[in-house]
This record gives C-alpha cells, structure tokens and sequence, in this order.
C-alpha cells in the first residue's frame, strides 16, 4: 500500500491579528497550500478543519469548517471538524491519510485554523481551560491557564529525578528563539541568551515567560493526495509514511512520556524507520519543557541523558538531528488548532531543502509530535507523523 503524498503546504504568519477573521486567515492558507500543489479548488475531493477554540472565542460552533472555506472555491465535498485541543489540525491530518488509503478520496484539503488573541485575556484564558477536564468547581474565568503549572508539575518531576536543571530548559527555549530569528513566519523573531531566558518573569517554577509559548492567532493547510493523483500530476511530493494518534488512559498507570514513546514506537514501525534515521524533527513546546520531555521518548537519547545533549548542540541547528528549526511553539507560536499543520508546513519545506538559512542539510526523513489537552493528568491527544522525501 503506498504512502499518501503532500503535494503543497501553506501558512499564515503566526502572531496576533485582531483585525482578521477565521475565514480571513484560513482563506490565505488554503491559497498558499493549492498554489504550491499546482492545483485549483476543484480538485479538492474532501476537506478536514481543524479548530479547538471558536466556539469559545468566537461563538461560532458545529460548522466552522464550512464557514471558513465558503469563500476558497471548495464545496460540494464532505467537510468535517475537527476538533482535539492543540492536536486537532494533526488529527485531521491522520484523518485525511486514512481516507486517502482507504480511497474515499484521492485529494483532500486539510485546514487547521485558529484565532486566540482577544482584548479581553479572560475570554482566552477560558478557552484553553477548556482543553482541560472541566468539573462543577472550574472557575468561570480562570486567571491563568492551567497548563503552564501542569507543564511546570511534569518537568519539576522530571527534573528532580534525572538530575537536571532549569538550566536545561533555557538553553532549549534559548535555542529556539536563535532558530526563530531566521523564519519570517514565526511570532517572535528575537534572540536571547540561555542567561537572559531564566532572567525573564517567573510563570510556574521552573518555566519563565521565555520558555512559554504566546498567544497566537494563524493558519495553515496541506493538500494530501494519493500517490496515484501525484503522479498524474506530475509531482512527487513528500510521503508520509506514518500518521500516529494516541490517548492517554486515565486507568492505567503509565506517564505522559510513555504515551508519547507508545506514539513513538508505533510510528517507527509503520515508517520502517527508527530515530537513528530521523534528520529533523518538530515537537510540541508549548513550553520548553514540551521538548525536553520529547527528546528520550522520541529515541534522541535516553531519560536522564538530555544534559549532554543539549551540551553538545545535538538538537540545535548545525547538529545532528536538529529539533525545532522554525523556533518551536515558543517563538513561532501555539495557535491550537493550527499547530499541527505549522509543524508540517516546516518539515515539507526542510525535506523540500526551502527552508532558507534554518535549513538542514540534506533532509530526507523527518519526525513531527503534536499534543492536545489533558484529562486526569493524562495527555488526552498525541499525533505523530513520520515524512520522508
């Protein structure tokens, strides 16, 4: 059975865009990601979106999807929504490779969209609280998000029993932001020195504000097709040679890091692939300890080992296995429902070699982990996704 194909990628720039709209942001991904497959809107056979928060935000429920693409050219094809916190444009991703290779369709749009940014931080902050399990004693309107001391609780945990230190984190975040500077894309494009990151506001001990992602608004999209269509098309375009979703199970005892090896292993196997193989990879920092925490369940190294490897530039660009290049979540941005396809918009331009003065040499397999929500201290979405070119 043949891998499905990427044959174009589009992306807004990530960032706070209070006068544009969802359908204004997605429009221009959609454009971007059909132009760069050399196809029309009439191609288009099948169209997954994702989004997590408009509902909240916005007001708008149970049609987004429609509601965004109603002026790109594309209807009269099945439109889904998708929604799974920060995994969800990943998750539609996994989705349109299952109908690609079950043939339900041979080309088909996917969208991940969102808008975060509102005068009112409350409304924001109600939102992400929302990715979370709500009880009857949730606050109304929370003051904070509740996933930075969730990240913060995972990481002290971690870094306790390895011998690890914030240190560790900065230069991860710190990294990221040196990456940053080089993709035009990305929210903050500003450089800062692993001492300057830990000097930054306390947000959940260890996690400074420069170790966190921001609040973003953006967009992207791919146009995922059968290696049939490609081929009619004159295209190659990028494999994907594994599309991974997981859960977390509140009811066994297993750790956010062993959901993600679980995904991990899983991926490896369908890809044929291992990490030794991987030349670039994209992980979900919503906080620099998002990486951290990747680098041992993802193969890089094993748990306990992530001070030398940080040590020796393993992950940054000019190492051997480069993570992050767009600058991560952290600099690029976390617009939840757009992530997932931000990662991958990266990796098809690195595998593609167009990634500019942030380009890895010689890419040919790359590795991107996308997370969403959590319920009973459990990530509640992980999706991982293995291209080669």
């Amino acid at each position: 059975m043949s891998a499905p194909r990427i044959l174009g990628v589009g992306m807004t720039r990530f960032g706070r865009h209070p006068d544009r709209s969802l359908k204004d942001l997605a429009r221009e991904a959609v454009a971007l990601s059909l132009s760069d497959a050399g196809l029309g809107p009439e191609a288009v056979q099948m169209a997954l979106v994702g989004n997590a928060m408009a509902g909240t935000m916005t007001g708008q429920e149970s049609v987004r999807g429609q509601v965004v693409l109603q002026d790109t050219g594309i209807g009269g094809v099945p439109i889904v929504n998708v929604e799974n916190a920060c995994a969800s444009s990943s998750t539609a991703l996994h989705l349109a490779c299952n109908a690609v290779v079950a043939g339900q369709a041979e080309c088909v749009l996917v969208v991940g969209v969102e808008k975060l940014y509102h005068p009112d931080r409350r409304r924001t902050l109600l939102a992400l609280a929302g990715a979370a399990e709500v009880t009857e004693n949730t606050p109304a309107a929370p003051n904070s998000s509740p996933f930075m001391e969730i990240y913060a609780e995972r990481v002290r945990r971690y870094l306790h029993t390895h011998g690890l230190t914030a240190h560790d984190l900065a230069w991860i975040a710190s990294k990221n932001h040196g990456h940053a500077v080089e993709n035009p894309l990305a929210q903050y494009r500003e450089p800062y020195t692993p001492e300057e990151v830990l000097a930054s506001p306390m947000v959940a001990e260890p996690l400074t504000r420069l170790m966190c992602s921001p609040i973003t608004d953006g967009a992207a999209a791919a146009v995922v097709t059968s290696e049939r269509f490609a081929r009619e098309q004159g295209r190659d375009g990028v494999a994907i040679r594994a599309s991974v979703l997981v859960s977390g199970h509140p009811s066994v005892d297993e750790d956010n890091e062993a959901v993600l090896a679980r995904a991990a292993a899983a991926a490896y196997a369908t890809a044929g692939a291992g990490p030794d193989d991987v030349d670039v990879a994209e992980v979900h920092d919503a906080a620099a300890s998002g990486e951290l925490l990747a680098y041992a369940p993802l193969g890089l190294c094993r748990p306990g080992e992530e001070s030398r490897l940080i040590a020796d530039g393993f992950t940054a660009l000019g190492g051997t296995k480069p993570v992050n290049p767009s600058g991560g979540l952290e600099t690029k941005g976390n617009p939840s429902g757009a992530t997932g396809l931000g990662q991958i918009a990266e990796l098809v331009c690195q595998l593609r070699g167009q990634a500019g003065a942030r380009q890895v040499p010689g890419a040919r397999i790359a590795v991107a982990e996308n997370a969403g929500g959590t319920v009973a201290d459990r990530t509640a979405a992980v999706c991982i996704h293995v291209l080669a070119r």
